[in-house]
C-alpha cells in the first residue's frame, strides 16, 4: 500500500483505533446494570415510552359508552392455549363462549367485555400482574400476559366480524382497546414508567454522542483514504489553448 501523507494516514488510524475500542466497549456489561451499553440504551428509551404511552383511561371512556351493547361473534383463534384463556376471560367479563373449530364464538355486553381487558390491561402496564393472577385465579409462569395476549387474540379478529355487521364505530373502539391498552400493557409490563423531562440531560448526551460518534468514523475514514491518496478533490477545468 502506498502512502502519500503519512501523517493524515496515522490520523485516521488512530481515529479508527479509538472509535473501534469504544464500539467493542458498547457490548460489554460495563454501563450500569447487568446488559452492555446498547441494552442500557435500549432500556433508557423503553422507559421514556412506556411513560408517554398511557392512554388505557381515554380508551376506557369509549368502552364505556358501549356498555349495553350485546354483540354476538365469531373470532378465528388457531392457538388452543389462547383460545381457551380467551373463553375463561369472557366468560369472567359476563359473556357466555365457547371454543370450536378454531373459533371463539361468544355473547356478550361488548363494553364489559372491554372493560375487563382494559382493566387487565392497566395492572399489566402498571406491574400490578399479581392483580390479574388474582382476578382469575391463575398460578402458571407468565400466565397473567398469557391473559392479556388472549384477550388480544379473541379482539383482534373480532374488529373484522364487527365491520362485517356494520358496527363500524364498535370496531374502531376494539381497535383503539387493542392498539391503545393491550399491547401497551403486555408490552410494558416490568418496565420503569419515567418521563422524558425527568431524563433529558442523559436523552440529550446520548443524541450528542450518537452524532459525535458518527462523525468520529466518517473523519476516520475521510482521513485514512486521503492518507493513500484518495481523497476528494474538485476537478480541474481544463482550458483550451
Amino acid at each position: 500500500m502506498l502512502i502519500v501523507n503519512k501523517s493524515l494516514f496515522r490520523k485516521g488510524l488512530m481515529l479508527m483505533a479509538s472509535f473501534l475500542c469504544i464500539f467493542a466497549s458498547l457490548f460489554m456489561p460495563i454501563w450500569g446494570g447487568h446488559g452492555n451499553g446498547l441494552d442500557a440504551a435500549d432500556n433508557m428509551f423503553n422507559r421514556l415510552s412506556k411513560g408517554s404511552s398511557y392512554f388505557i383511561p381515554g380508551v376506557k371512556k369509549q368502552a364505556l359508552e358501549l356498555e349495553g351493547k350485546s354483540v354476538t361473534i365469531t373470532a378465528k383463534v388457531k392457538d388452543a392455549k389462547l383460545a381457551a384463556r380467551a373463553v375463561e376471560n369472557l366468560t369472567k367479563a359476563g359473556a357466555t363462549a365457547e371454543f370450536k373449530d378454531d373459533a371463539v364464538t361468544y355473547t356478550g355486553d361488548l363494553g364489559k367485555i372491554l372493560g375487563a381487558a382494559l382493566q387487565d390491561a392497566d395492572d399489566l402496564f402498571n406491574d400490578h400482574g399479581q392483580a390479574v393472577l388474582e382476578r382469575y385465579a391463575v398460578t402458571d409462569k407468565d400466565a397473567e400476559k398469557t391473559v392479556v395476549k388472549a384477550w388480544w387474540s379473541v379482539l383482534d379478529p373480532s374488529i373484522k366480524e364487527l365491520q362485517k355487521q356494520k358496527l363500524i364505530q364498535e370496531a374502531k373502539v376494539v381497535g383503539q382497546v387493542n392498539k391503545r391498552g393491550l399491547e401497551p400493557g403486555y408490552n410494558f409490563y416490568g418496565i420503569k414508567s419515567e418521563k422524558v423531562l425527568d431524563n433529558v440531560l442523559p436523552l440529550v448526551g446520548l443524541l450528542v454522542f450518537y452524532v459525535i460518534y458518527t462523525m468520529w468514523y466518517g473523519y476516520a475514514i475521510f482521513d485514512m483514504f486521503g492518507g493513500i491518496g484518495l481523497g476528494m478533490s474538485k476537478p480541474k477545468i481544463k482550458k483550451e489553448a
